[in-house]
């Protein structure tokens, strides 16, 4: 009988999550990909704490002087009357009288929820006037919340776990961190990288688990990251990006005065592929360790091509993904361009469209640099091909 393997700490084979066996990992390969997380955890640590925001963020206030948000009910609609004429009430009874635009007329029914804005009764002759805001719209998105935390919980159990877990982190890394440093004039370019970076270091240990194949996915992605920043640092100049074509730029500006608009743009373009940039490394660091499982006396080239078969694959349907992605995003501005009287060059090199087709490109050339460089990585880390052992005769 063959006898097993054992790796440099005397453990034999065990399976993982996957089914396959584990591969054995030598030290050498634990201190080049451990070691050099360090490295790239220790800057990440030193750039959060340069960059971190000292000021408070700037509030924008949206509601006048004695003014109010408050949440009300539609008891009736006049569809006759020359605007869409509604009446609703609050919690304590107090009636009052929206007019809105005709366009809500089939989208407001008795019993729906609105947010209007209440005005001062001292401003308006003592009558209780309200300005239409908007639907309240919190319970079905809260609905869909739940059954999405649900099915993940479900499905991928404790690793699901983890990447709600993530995500909740991510929303409040970028709102604590992000979001201020770039109101107060931070390089964006450095607040995009570590921003990634130590979003990355949390996400893909709660979601992967702490391993090897994690840390490999992780290399891949920090090296990913940093030529999608340096790519889109140059983009955003040579195009002539300004950020201002969108409509909240101008607001933004008189805001927070020290934001620099492209520096915001560049950031976005980083952050905007950083999901699917952490889903291809994984994937491929995967691929290289499974295949290693299965053929321990492969040869690592073996390895690196059986691993770019994978990454040519995911290549293919990533880059049309992420493409359709801000097509829908973008959808009405697209209806608009297909419209209009200019031809198709000056409407695609347009302000608002070539920063969706630059953050587009930007993603993509990230995320198939990504690919080889995570393939070669995890195929040069796993264990070096094993040589079969022959029973001894007699």
């Amino acid at each position: 009988m063959p006898t097993s393997r054992h790796d440099g700490h005397g453990h034999g084979h065990s399976h993982g999550s996957s089914g396959l066996p584990d591969v054995p990992v030598g030290p050498r390969a634990r201190a080049v990909v451990y070691g050099s997380l360090l490295v790239a955890l220790v800057v990440t640590v030193i750039g959060l704490i340069v960059l971190w925001p000292r000021g408070e963020l700037p509030v924008l206030q949206t509601a006048p002087d004695g003014a109010s948000y408050q949440r009300m009910t539609v008891t009736a609609v006049d569809p006759d009357s020359a605007d869409a004429t509604i009446s609703a009430e609050d919690g304590a009874g107090t009636t009052v009288t929206v007019q809105l635009g005709a366009e809500y007329l089939d989208v407001l029914h008795p019993g729906d929820a609105i947010r209007v804005l209440v005005l001062d009764p001292t401003l308006t002759g003592g009558t209780p006037t309200a300005i239409f805001v908007d639907l309240v719209r919190g319970p079905p998105m809260l609905l869909m919340a739940l059954v999405l935390g649900v099915l993940v919980l479900v499905v991928a159990r404790l690793r699901g776990l983890g990447a709600l877990l993530g995500l909740a982190v991510s929303v409040v890394g970028v709102l604590w961190f992000t979001v201020p440093a770039l109101a107060e004039g931070r390089p964006a370019l450095a607040v995009a990288l570590v921003t990634s970076a130590a979003l990355m270091f949390v996400l893909l240990y709660l979601a992967h688990g702490v391993s090897l194949r994690t840390s490999t996915a992780l290399l891949g992605t920090l090296g990913g990251l940093l030529a999608t920043g340096l790519l889109a640092a140059w983009a955003t100049g040579a195009t002539h990006l300004t950020g201002l074509s969108g409509e909240n730029a101008l607001d933004l500006r008189q805001l927070a005065p020290e934001a620099n608009l492209r520096g915001i743009l560049l950031c976005g373009i980083v952050l905007a592929g950083l999901g699917v940039l952490n889903d291809v490394t994984i994937t491929q660091a995967a691929a290289v360790w499974e295949m290693r499982a299965l053929s321990p006396a492969a040869a690592r080239w073996d390895l690196f091509r059986g691993g770019m078969r994978v990454g040519r694959d995911h290549i293919a349907s990533t880059v049309y993904t992420v493409a359709f992605a801000y097509l829908g995003a973008a959808l009405p501005l697209v209806m608009l361009v297909a419209m209009s009287d200019r031809t198709l060059l000056d409407t695609l090199t347009s302000g608002e469209i070539a920063e969706e087709i630059v953050r587009t490109l930007v993603g993509s050339i990230g995320l198939v640099l990504a690919i080889p460089l995570t393939t070669a990585v995890a195929a040069v880390l796993v264990p070096g091909p094993q040589r079969a052992e022959v029973p001894a005769v007699g």
